[in-house]
């Protein structure tokens, strides 16, 4: 996939060399990923697959027709029944057996507790000054992923909304611990309940694109295949096999 080398190699020409890369286990984010890796200096960072940095899960509606509104004369489960699914309403809800956008921060949470927040406390104990990953995900789980990491900002989320990100176009967040610089403790603080200092600095970054040509009817700069599924089911996060 150009767009995933051409990512890879604008990061290498532009110096930034990563700490770690979490990717998630689908195929496209994975590409991503190694592209990123290959094109990184030695020795290079560990490259993690991670389930929970999959896209939101639709359930039974994955690769069904999309539809914006409800038939005011049928239930939602009759249109469930009909293999309609319209457009959920609230973040509680979910297609069945499918995932909801709550679930998605729930997830998030989790991402920020087992890899965003001990990366930090490893480079504080480790007294580095950086510590730089990337996250290479999807659309709908980065967006309620930088929603959580401002729940740990002391000025809390944003009223800008981070999403409608393009294929490969990446955003950049800073963040550092609230006193950092002068606590002299040996003794990392617990960054759970430890205020952080979040800035956006980037978003959706992508003159990595300018030089690739999209050719019509096909996904990036691929030809159009008959074959392929939609760009909604092609992100989904139970349709496409690891």
């Amino acid at each position: 996939m150009k767009q995933a080398k051409s990512l890879g190699k604008w990061f290498a020409t532009n110096r930034t060399q990563f700490t770690a890369i979490y990717s998630s286990t689908l195929q496209r984010a994975v590409m991503t990923a190694e592209s990123i890796l290959e094109n990184q200096l030695d020795p290079k960072p560990p490259l993690i697959k991670s389930l929970a940095l999959r896209e939101q899960n639709f359930g039974e509606a994955e690769g069904q027709s999309y539809r914006q509104t409800r038939d005011p004369n049928l239930s939602v489960e009759e249109h469930y029944a009909r293999k309609i699914y319209p457009h959920i309403r609230s973040r509680h809800e979910s297609f069945p057996g499918g995932e909801s956008k709550d679930d998605l921060a729930r997830r998030a949470e989790e991402v920020v507790r087992d890899v965003i927040l001990p990366s930090i406390a490893e480079a504080m104990k480790e007294r580095r000054k950086n510590c730089h990953i990337a996250i290479v995900s999807h659309g709908l789980f980065i967006k309620e992923l930088v929603d959580v990491i401002f729940k740990h900002s002391v000025r809390g989320i944003p009223e800008e909304k981070y999403k409608g990100l393009r294929n490969t176009g990446w955003t950049r967040i800073l963040i550092s611990v609230e006193g950092s610089s002068t606590n002299n403790s040996e003794d990392t603080p617990d960054l759970a309940s430890t205020p952080l200092i979040v800035r956006v600095t980037q978003v959706n970054r992508h003159d990595h694109l300018d030089t690739i040509t999209r050719q019509k009817g096909g996904i990036g700069s691929a030809a159009h295949d008959p074959k392929q599924k939609g760009i909604r089911d092609f992100f989904s996060g139970a349709s496409t096999k690891s």
